[in-house]
């Protein structure tokens, strides 16, 4: 059995070269180069972590969302991301591999926050604002101008979306846990 400091290190190095892949992938064209990131980090943590369909529940539940998500984001006009094979105001595949690699921390690097509501729409305040915006310094997307306004959409739609996804991973964790 797998370490919890070893799981978490490689949560943690994982989500965060998956983010890498996914954003500087999609920014220099290589857009495939995310979605198969991301998929060898799904691999790799579903032999990681148990029960691993619960794990693959969320991964999928995580990317679902994060279509529904970036796409509602994307018709608002709150920024543009780099195409690939979906047409606006549908998401980037990449951006949804994205997804799929962020949802893989919620119930190890982010567990900590299950319950911490306020705590996790802070973090979503800030952190998801702060993703996007290192994406377009990157290249992969594109804000909307006055950016004030579109990080601002960002941080309130993100401070929604990290509690109401952790509150998913956990209930399909407990739900896996009764039987």
């Amino acid at each position: 059995m797998t370490s919890r400091g070893t799981r978490l290190a490689v949560n943690v190095v994982g989500v965060n070269l998956g983010w890498f892949a996914c954003v500087l992938g999609a920014a220099h064209g290589i857009h495939w180069l995310g979605p198969a990131s991301a998929a060898g980090l799904l691999a790799v943590h579903l032999a990681l972590n148990r029960p691993w369909h619960t794990e693959l529940a969320v991964a999928m539940v995580g990317g679902a969302f994060g279509f529904v998500f970036d796409s509602l984001l994307i018709a608002a006009g709150a920024y543009e991301a780099e195409r690939w094979l979906l047409p606006p105001p549908l998401t980037a595949v990449w951006l949804v591999a994205l997804w799929v690699n962020f949802a893989l921390v919620l119930n190890v690097a982010l567990g900590w926050l299950q319950g911490r509501w306020v705590l996790a729409a802070g973090l979503g305040l800030v952190g998801g604002p702060a993703a996007y915006y290192s994406g377009q310094r990157l290249g992969a997307v594109h804000l909307a101008s006055p950016m004030w306004r579109s990080l601002l959409a960002l941080g309130v739609a993100w401070a929604i979306a990290i509690p109401l996804l952790l509150w998913v991973a956990r209930a399909l964790r407990r739900r896996a846990e009764q039987g």
